[in-house]
């Protein structure tokens, strides 16, 4: 039985096809991020998983699946580097990695190639493609994927994939072929340092209220981005936040991004007081002095937005200023901080609670308890008190209790003779 939305792969025999079948998984994670999302192939013949797509296609001749025989992913200057090769011939549960392109072996960091899937470092770019491998299996079509995450050099990344279905009989799906492109954003640190280098060169760059991202196999591989002024920064995390709302906060990967824009807005906000100064007045909205992070999520998020999630908002930014988060940073901190948001929020709260009030009395009471008994007396005392004051007369060489003093002198008392 087909998966729903599945093209029969008999009926692209010598046809050109638009786009593969899309599958979107979801990550479990402490924030409910979806990991991956679909996207469409269309038609746009320089992006690299289409001319994958369309080689995939140019070797099905006719039959359910490409023949293994047919691949050569060392002869595909294209997009071969980018590309891994799966082979099951052995079992679905660690298949063997048949081929590991050299681009994608450097963007990884590793020496060699990993033998096995099993092998693949959790947190690697090519770990996004093999995690997918089984719902190829399932759905016995190519699926198409795009996501970002941060990776092991601690850069957010932006990746899509595809990975298509091969077969040494002609039947069954026992090698799987996948190639993935990606692109790093400018980190908020380069900027500054491209923006100071400027500055002293006197050149005034012209704002941009985005990322520029830099694809692996695009013209602008080395280009960056530069941020002018305060008013820059809010609108990029403006337009970071604006992407979380339209996904209910479902996306973690994008609400980190904004809120880390928004921790990176607050950095600069500190160096130009005025300025921020002018943007909360422009919006109508007030400074806060015992909550100084509430104005900037309003700032960045809406002041209409969610209040719940403002005020969680507004802890994880007091709790990257407790913790001296960089520029640039706090989306790596969130990822690597167990528990993720809530974890922080809750970190930031318990920080928060003032200490405990000793209790003067309870205090003084311990002490006395702990004093050695002068003399023990065989006395009728009115109440039911730990302590008592009584009022005793000189008489030769000892005392002579005459009374028994109750109410608040009691305490008194006590606090008096543990001093």
């Amino acid at each position: 039985m087909k998966a729903p939305g599945t093209m029969d792969m008999r009926a692209l025999d010598d046809m050109e096809v638009d786009a593969p079948l899309s599958v979107e998984t979801t990550d479990d994670g402490a924030d409910e991020g979806v990991a991956d999302q679909m996207f469409d192939l269309g038609g746009d013949e320089r992006r690299m998983h289409v001319r994958a797509y369309n080689h995939w296609v140019s070797l099905l001749k006719g039959r359910p699946y490409p023949a293994i025989d047919d691949l050569e992913p060392s002869n595909i200057a294209d997009f071969g580097p980018h590309s891994v090769l799966l082979d099951f011939t052995h079992g679905l549960d660690d298949p063997r990695i048949a081929w590991l392109g050299a681009t994608l072996r450097q963007e990884c960091g590793l020496e060699g190639s990993p033998e096995r899937v099993a092998d693949v470092p959790s947190r690697s770019l090519l770990s996004r493609l093999t995690d997918h491998y089984l719902q190829i299996i399932a759905n016995r079509a190519p699926i198409g994927f795009e996501a970002e995450f941060v990776g092991t050099r601690g850069k957010p990344t932006l990746y899509r994939g595809i990975l298509m279905p091969f077969s040494s009989d002609g039947d069954r799906i026992d090698f799987i072929y996948g190639v993935i492109n990606w692109k790093e954003l400018v980190d908020a640190a380069t900027k500054a340092g491209l923006e100071a280098e400027l500055a002293a060169a006197r050149v005034v760059p012209e704002p941009v209220a985005a990322d520029i991202p830099v694809w692996a196999d695009g013209p602008a591989a080395d280009h960056a981005a530069t941020i002018g002024t305060l008013a820059d920064q809010l609108a990029m995390a403006r337009e970071s936040a604006a992407a979380v709302r339209a996904t209910d906060t479902r996306s973690r990967a994008a609400l980190y991004r904004a809120l880390g824009r928004a921790h990176d807005f607050v950095l600069a906000a500190a160096d130009d007081p005025d300025g921020f100064a002018t943007l909360l007045a422009e919006s109508c909205i007030k400074a806060q002095a015992r909550a100084p992070m509430t104005p900037v999520v309003k700032l960045v998020f809406g002041a209409d937005y969610d209040k719940t999630r403002l005020t969680e908002f507004a802890a994880v930014l007091d709790n990257a200023r407790r913790s001296d988060v960089g520029a640039g940073a706090l989306p790596q901190f969130l990822e690597l901080h167990r528990g993720g948001i809530k974890a922080v929020v809750a970190a930031e709260r318990a920080a928060r609670r003032p200490a405990p009030t000793v209790d003067l009395y309870e205090q003084a009471r311990a002490e006395l308890r702990a004093r050695p008994v002068l003399a023990q007396l065989a006395l009728p005392i009115a109440g039911d008190g730990e302590f008592v004051v009584l009022l005793a007369r000189r008489e030769g060489d000892g005392v002579s209790v005459v009374a028994q003093i109750e109410g608040g002198f009691v305490q008194q008392a006590v606090r008096k003779a543990a001093a």
